[in-house]
């Protein structure tokens, strides 16, 4: 009589206990994946055998099966919990073993500023170089810049405003023209920040006043000082002059430029002088309504130290700096597989390619079937607690079952060995 069925039946079971126990131990795991413990039946071969007449001796363990489908995405405050939502795989290496691959996203900076895992693997992708332009290609190793950002100093300045056509006219012909801490020798002003080469800033206010109908005297100050002329007698940068139905002025038609001369800041200390900036005018108008100001902006700014990170859903590693400044660091790269059931599992939530999962496939998150990066979020375990408790009563059921075929067999041959 033959034991082989009971067996083969106790092992595979006790496999498929081993296969939920895991499952359960990592419910809580970020990235983690459900396993599936796939048996298959087992017959003798036999030249003369028959299927009507052959007996199967048992079962065994084909292969344990991961499930890769999503798991819950769960939010957190830490920027660089990166999730992917859909297909795909984070690369990871270091230099000395082959590329591994997770779903796990806890990520942190190292002391060198790299992007590594918790097992210290670091996180693959594209480099940005100096001005935050994407080096596409070859994947490497993703490194935060750990320097500053140098001041650029400004060289363009754009307004859009209206200017009210219904203000008197200002302008008297007298000696100075303008007294800029007198409001009633002009209609308006407006003040934006501008930087010299230093990224010092500096106080440009723009005085606007009326010389006559359609026509308007522009005065620029830096910290106070004339731009234009001297002290005691202010020369206006530019005059704008509009059609009669006050829509993009006639003149000028282009940028203006000027220089915008070293003066003392408020600590005492003198700014660099900014030779050639412009003003661009074109976008004002001249109607029956109040002054506004719809837009100032200008192009320089100040030195700034690294204070935060942000990771796109397309993978754009973007570093926002004191300065208010942001730049592209680099981009983060995920891969795909055909068979992702044929990857090896290596521990540590990573995976390693095989033949039988084929080669990556890789990409810039969102693209074709590759799924997005979620920041400051993790994806959960896909294990069902309910389901894996209802399997694990079912596999006991099961080994108890075995175990007792083992125990009708053995009292079976009993019988036969009492026969006299």
């Amino acid at each position: 009589m033959s034991f082989q069925q009971g067996i083969s039946g106790l092992n595979a079971t006790s496999k498929n206990l081993e296969v939920i126990g895991n499952n359960i131990a990592n419910a809580n795991t970020f990235g983690a994946k459900v396993a599936r413990a796939e048996f298959g039946d087992v017959y003798a071969a036999a030249l003369n055998g028959t299927g009507a007449t052959m007996a199967g001796i048992g079962t065994n363990l084909t292969v344990v099966a991961q499930q890769f489908t999503q798991g819950n995405i769960t939010t957190t405050e830490n920027p660089l919990d990166l999730a992917i939502n859909g297909n795909g795989f984070f690369q990871l290496s270091d230099a000395l073993t082959p590329v591994t691959y997770t779903r796990n996203g806890q990520f942190k900076v190292d002391r060198d500023g790299f992007i590594v895992s918790n097992a210290g693997r670091k996180l693959m992708g594209y480099a940005a170089d100096a001005s935050g332009v994407i080096q596409t290609g070859q994947s490497a190793p993703l490194q935060l810049p750990t320097a500053g950002i140098a001041p650029v100093p400004t060289s363009a300045i754009d307004i859009d405003m209206n200017l009210d056509s219904r203000k008197a006219v200002t302008f008297t012909g007298a000696t100075p023209a303008i007294e800029f801490d007198d409001a009633a020798t002009y209609n308006n002003a407006t003040s934006a920040t501008v930087f010299d080469a230093k990224g010092q800033e500096i106080a440009l206010t723009l005085f606007f006043q009326k010389s006559a109908n359609d026509t308007w005297h522009v005065y620029a100050t830096a910290n106070g000082t004339t731009v234009a002329g001297t002290a005691a007698a202010p020369q206006p940068v530019t005059t704008i002059t509009y059609a009669p139905d006050g829509k993009a002025p006639t003149s000028p038609t282009a940028p203006v430029v000027f220089d915008i001369p070293s003066v003392l800041n408020a600590q005492g200390a003198t700014t660099l002088p900014i030779i050639g900036a412009t003003i661009d005018l074109r976008q004002t108008t001249q109607y029956g309504s109040p002054f506004a100001v719809s837009n100032l902006s200008q192009d320089g700014f100040g030195a700034g130290q690294l204070a935060s990170i942000v990771v796109e859903p397309n993978g754009i590693v973007t570093a926002r700096y004191s300065n208010g400044q942001s730049r592209p660091a680099g981009q983060i790269e995920v891969a795909n597989f055909r068979n992702p059931q044929g990857l090896q599992p290596l521990g540590d939530n990573q995976w390693g390619r095989t033949f039988s999962s084929g080669d990556p496939v890789a990409g810039i998150p969102g693209d074709g079937n590759l799924g997005v990066l979620q920041s400051g979020a993790l994806e959960q375990s896909n294990v069902d607690i309910t389901a894996e408790l209802v399997d694990l009563i079912t596999a006991q059921r099961v080994y108890q079952a075995n175990a007792q075929t083992i125990k009708t067999q053995d009292q079976v041959m009993q019988t036969l060995v009492n026969l006299r």
